[in-house]
């Protein structure tokens, strides 16, 4: 297990680095994934960048530096990358349920065949994660689950504007626990401001860990995964 999975896991599971406002700068767990993680006073840098680079960039008394823009263009600049959405990173701790405030969607199914690639949610899952799994509902839910950012099952959700406001965004993602191996952590990334998405993930007992952002490829459409 390389050590941006380890912190995960540690994080998954309530464990986090020091509050020291310390730096750990590590190399990209794969080609694909490359980000800056902001955990309760200390972050993390996982790209393929010289540690005593990033340090040049950071100034040591500012916490936020690593998630501010001066910082995030120059790293951009530096890998040929650019920034996603800064989300707000939730997991559902292995071992952990919802509270079952809304009846299952008793209609949500495997989608036969492959996935609709035309779906924002789907397309972003497919160039961003591996083991891509796609379920929908009849009343229109779509829930998509993969493995993502070194190794971590994620989840997204997307309700129809037609269906929302009847609980069936918590709904999905309450059924996506069933759908990674119980000794797995649930990750989600939702963006600040989808104050719904939130609510739901929180309500099917997700908790918040902290910040991320994600360095996509130029031109490859970054867009929230939550």
């Amino acid at each position: 297990m390389d050590t941006l999975a380890k912190i995960l896991k540690s994080a998954a599971q309530g464990g986090f680095p020091p509050s020291d406002g310390g730096l750990t700068v590590l190399p990209q767990p794969s080609p694909r994934d490359a980000g800056v993680l902001a955990l309760t006073g200390h972050s993390v840098v996982f790209a393929d960048v010289p540690p005593e680079w990033v340090r040049r960039q950071v100034p040591p008394d500012d916490l936020g530096a690593p998630m501010g823009p001066p910082f995030l263009s120059a790293l951009c600049g530096r890998t040929g990358r650019e920034a996603g959405s800064i989300d707000v990173l939730l997991v559902l701790p292995p071992g952990t349920g919802p509270a079952p405030h809304r009846e299952e969607p008793r209609d949500t199914r495997a989608l036969v065949g492959p996935p609709d690639r035309a779906h924002p949610r789907v397309a972003d899952a497919l160039a961003h994660r591996s083991h891509v799994r796609v379920r929908t509902t009849a009343d229109g839910g779509t829930l998509v689950t993969g493995r993502g950012v070194a190794g971590r099952w994620e989840v997204a959700v997307e309700v129809e504007p037609s269906a929302r406001g009847a609980g069936l965004g918590r709904a999905l993602a309450a059924t996506a626990r069933a759908l990674v191996p119980p000794d797995e952590a649930l990750w989600a990334q939702v963006a600040p401001g989808n104050a719904a998405s939130l609510r739901a993930f929180l309500a099917a007992g997700f908790v918040p860990v902290g910040a991320e952002v994600l360095l996509r490829p130029t031109g490859d459409g970054a867009e929230t995964a939550g």
